[in-house]
């Protein structure tokens, strides 16, 4: 009997070692899996997304898997079926010469999403090509024009007068994005004599211009045109993106954080370590002049003999979902540095009230189409909620030290604070000079009372 239950322990024993090697196993695989996946195509965080869904979710079109069973997004999917029926039609190609590419980078395809997605093989392939071939319809129709490609001018979506504009907005967020990779596969078997890894951003630099946030059109496309594309991007967002900071910006290498998110709580909106600690109003009254930098490169800021000059920017209805998608894509892609997050925390940091929108809109350095001046404030004061970001890495580091060391300096920070203690409002000034006239008069008296007293008149 005692032998019968050492041989069941033992079996026991045995069965559980080999459940242990079962799940080393499965953990080895999935490790493996892991570090083969190279995602660049986020869900949003939530902390973030809490703060505003809209600006996260598409409005009219759905692209890649995230929002595809979006019920209000389906009318668009005829749409995709008109560009590819368009494209095929166009060369004179047979459909399954597209799908046959694509089936080849699905599993790269797969990979650039993060997480798992819920999709058989078919149906994912399928999507990848309406959705690249849509979008490629699109940069064309700019490029060539879209009644030379083959739409009417009365289109309701291949036609500047359309539905282009949301469209465009919709490309540009995170959630809503496919492979650049499969796009460029695509467009190489529509043109594989002039093709090269290039066209396809070629293509989407122009169709995005109008997002840049300047109101000067000749610079926008001048400024897209010197873009220099050195490697494939990920996807249009990081294209966009990248539009944005590599003219000529000396930036940080960008292969580590520069800026991290709390990863202690969710509910407390975090301050960055270097950050400029007054507003506009602030610092005018320490004697900080506010100029417009005569560039179009909006991030670009300068601060020296105590001349803060800002580059002009255009905020539109449009302006808050780019941002928060280029900040989402910032703190979740670990290569990618935070030079907008930067710029926007700044600017944060420099707008408290209407009063410094409506003074750096005077002085040219902010325009915008919103209802007043309140809406442009509450728009930077949200954009980097939640967001804990470290700026010390970031291009505009220097410059805020510079500006808190004016602002902290003893006389200065005397002197400000009086001008804005006692000459705020006309009543405080009336009241600072009848105060002062008063002294003088009572200095006047006291003086007369003094001297009649030594010298009394003959």
């Amino acid at each position: 009997m005692d032998n019968n239950f050492s041989n069941q322990n033992q079996n026991l024993q045995s069965e559980w070692l080999i459940t242990i090697a079962e799940d080393l196993q499965k953990a080895r695989q999935d490790n493996e899996a892991i570090f083969a996946r190279k995602p660049c195509i986020y869900k949003v965080p939530r902390y973030l997304r809490d703060a505003d869904k809209k600006s996260y979710t598409p409005n009219i079109v759905s692209i890649g898997p995230y929002h595809s069973q979006n019920r209000h997004l389906h009318p668009m999917e005829r749409h995709k079926w008109r560009a590819f029926y368009q494209t095929i039609n166009r060369h004179s190609h047979d459909f399954k010469l597209y799908l046959d590419a694509i089936k080849n980078l699905e599993e790269k395809a797969r990979g650039s999403y993060e997480g798992e997605i819920n999709l058989n093989s078919n149906d994912f392939v399928k999507m990848m090509v309406l959705d690249g071939c849509f979008i490629l319809e699109l940069f064309r129709g700019i490029k060539d024009g879209f009644e030379e490609i083959g739409y009417v001018k009365s289109d309701p979506v291949f036609a500047i007068c359309g539905s282009l504009d949301s469209i465009r907005r919709d490309l540009v967020k995170l959630e809503n994005q496919i492979p650049f990779f499969i796009l460029d596969e695509l467009l190489a078997i529509q043109t594989p004599e002039v093709h090269d890894t290039n066209s396809v951003a070629k293509m989407a630099i122009p169709f995005f211009a109008p997002l840049i946030p300047t109101d000067e059109p000749m610079q926008k496309d001048e400024s897209f045109s010197q873009f220099d594309i050195q490697i494939q991007p990920l996807h249009c967002l990081q294209l966009f993106r990248e539009n944005l900071v590599n003219k000529t910006l000396n930036l940080p290498k960008r292969t580590k954080k520069s800026w991290k998110r709390s990863r202690l709580t969710r509910n407390v909106v975090g301050k960055p370590t270097t950050q400029v600690t007054y507003c506009v109003s602030q610092l005018r009254e320490s004697g900080v002049r506010f100029k417009k930098r005569d560039t179009d490169q909006f991030w670009d800021i300068k601060y020296k003999n105590s001349i803060l000059e800002i580059p002009r920017i255009l905020i539109h209805d449009g302006s808050k979902s780019i941002f928060r998608n280029i900040v989402a894509f910032e703190e979740c892609h670990p290569e990618c540095s935070n030079e907008i997050t930067a710029y926007l925390v700044f600017m944060n940091n420099l707008i408290d009230s209407g009063e410094d929108v409506a003074f750096l809109h005077y002085k040219g350095i902010i325009e915008h189409w919103l209802g007043n001046d309140n809406d442009v404030a509450d728009l930077f004061n949200g954009l980097c909620q939640e967001v804990v970001a470290d700026l010390n890495n970031s291009h505009l580091s220097g410059l805020t030290d510079e500006i808190n060391k004016c602002r902290d300096r003893r006389w200065t920070t005397w002197k400000a604070d009086f001008r804005h203690k006692y000459f705020g409002n006309p009543w405080a000034f009336i009241s600072v000079v009848a105060a002062v006239v008063l002294l003088m008069i009572t200095f006047v008296q006291a003086f007369y009372d003094i001297f009649s007293y030594y010298k009394p008149t003959s």
